[in-house]
């Protein structure tokens, strides 16, 4: 699908990832689930191994909720006259809307926001509309432009940082304030390092991660 554009527009939104204001001693299990069970919250395992039912529903049941959400992002875009091409995909047991570049890809950033904190928004609102016709929770990921996987590469480079200076010192180090899909990229790298491990702590939005040395 694809759109022609003529004006900008912004959108000014909030995302959020549910419940975030306990300590959380265990980074595997970090963050009860929110109401669409977002796997890229961390209430789900980084060590785990993946998903690849999509919580027991059938591959055709998914790809239906990506058709959904697809055509509610495409009447957004054309609300915006934003261009851009849509992609509806299956990926290791959940759906997956894509918003690739289908013309100036500068206009499309609007949809990500700062830190992508417009793009979780959207996500949840197209978790919403999924959920409006199905009447079963979404584990649905949008990304728009290729974000996500830049974003996680920054994260994992930040990651490793952090670890090495926890070798070093011997003492924990203190993340920046991060989204729920952030925080599950850096929890994913250092849970794979050894000598490491993280854990959430704090309240939404300055809920953060602290990576300290193993016992």
């Amino acid at each position: 699908m694809s759109f022609v554009t003529d004006t900008t527009s912004d959108l000014d939104a909030r995302g959020t990832d549910g419940d975030a204001d306990v300590l959380d001693q265990d980074a595997n299990l970090d963050d009860a689930a929110d109401d669409a069970e977002d796997e890229d919250s961390e209430s789900k395992s980084a060590k785990a191994p993946a998903d690849s039912g999509g919580g027991g529903r059938a591959a055709a049941d998914l790809f239906r909720e990506s058709e959904i959400a697809a055509d509610y992002v495409e009447g957004l875009l054309d609300i915006l006259d934003y261009d851009g091409d849509i992609d509806e995909l299956v990926v290791a047991g959940r759906p997956v809307v894509e918003v690739v570049e289908g013309g100036d890809g500068r206009r499309l950033q609007a949809l990500v926001g700062q830190r992508g904190v417009t793009l979780e928004a959207l996500q949840e609102l197209s978790r919403l509309a999924v959920f409006r016709q199905t009447g079963s929770p979404s584990r649905l990921l949008l990304d728009v432009g290729g974000y996500r996987a830049l974003r996680r590469k920054e994260l994992g480079a930040i990651a490793k940082n952090a670890a090495e200076k926890v070798k070093e010192y011997g003492e924990a180090v203190r993340l920046e304030p991060m989204s729920a899909f952030e925080r599950k990229c850096v929890h994913d790298v250092i849970n794979a390092l050894p000598g490491v491990e993280s854990e959430s702590e704090g309240v939404e939005p300055s809920r953060r991660i602290v990576v300290r040395p193993t016992a």
